[in-house]
């Protein structure tokens, strides 16, 4: 496993135009730990997750990943050069909502393009690696399928693969499951609880309260940009002491409730 990374937010402000996004963010993500992001829609939680890999260039404060800032050259300088972003990015992994799979591509295709591409691996070797990423996600039966052959859980699954395949050493999650039918949201989950187990450091921005709650080290709410509340999940699952996160519990067992 290739070893894993920290993270460290630092009073970061991202705006669009007048609206503020995110607010004097601070939050440590330690290696190989789980870090869930959760909260009401719109409350900034992937927008915080696209300001870690500069996917959103955030306006002030600080993200650094193993002590060294990404996006800018120093506090408040400039903006790092492309190439330089470039290289802080390869060992980053993201998976999106929408799973972003070339139609014309297999599965084993689609891991594979990236190893090529980016990585520079001949196209043998990088093959052989993204089988072994796909046999990982239990796909192993399906690296000759197109993506209109597969179900969205297979792939999401895929995407995943496609991350891991780069040997990343940070994984982000945006909200990975929910374009998923209800019956597929398990077998990505599952995935993501090896990943996990692994000790891989991963940043998820989910729904899923379940999943917060056995898996990940620290759950952090945020609410209006703001980060509410970081705590161990038993704590800020079963136990919040801030009236917003009592609300969204609320509202989410009201709603998933049979």
């Amino acid at each position: 496993m290739v070893e894993a990374s920290s993270v460290e937010i630092r009073k970061v402000n991202k705006f669009y135009g007048p609206f503020q996004a995110l607010k004097d963010v601070n939050l440590s993500i330690l290696p190989g730990k789980v870090t869930c992001l959760i909260g009401p829609s719109g409350s900034g939680k992937s927008t915080l997750l696209r300001c870690i890999n500069f996917l959103e260039e955030y306006d002030s404060g600080e993200i650094a990943i193993d002590g060294l800032l990404i996006g800018y050259a120093s506090p408040g300088g400039r903006k790092m050069r492309g190439r330089q972003l470039r290289q802080m990015r390869r060992s980053i992994g993201m998976v999106f909502q929408q799973f972003n799979l070339w139609p014309h591509m297999t599965a084993l295709q689609n891991v594979a393009e990236g190893l090529i591409r980016v990585r520079g691996l001949p196209k043998v070797e990088a093959l052989a690696r993204a089988a072994e990423a796909l046999k990982k996600v239990g796909l192993a039966d399906k690296l000759a399928n197109y993506p209109s052959r597969l179900s969205g859980g297979q792939q999401q699954r895929v995407a995943i693969a496609r991350a891991v395949a780069m040997e990343p050493r940070l994984m982000l999650f945006d909200e990975p499951t929910s374009a998923l039918d209800p019956e597929l949201v398990g077998e990505v989950l599952s995935v993501m609880r090896t990943l996990a187990a692994e000790g891989m450091t991963m940043v998820v921005v989910t729904h899923e309260m379940g999943f917060a709650a056995h898996v990940a080290d620290q759950v952090a709410f945020m609410e209006k940009g703001e980060l509410v509340s970081v705590d161990a999940p038993a704590r800020i699952l079963h136990h919040p002491e801030d009236q917003r996160i009592q609300s969204f519990l609320r509202t989410y067992h009201e709603r998933n409730s049979f």
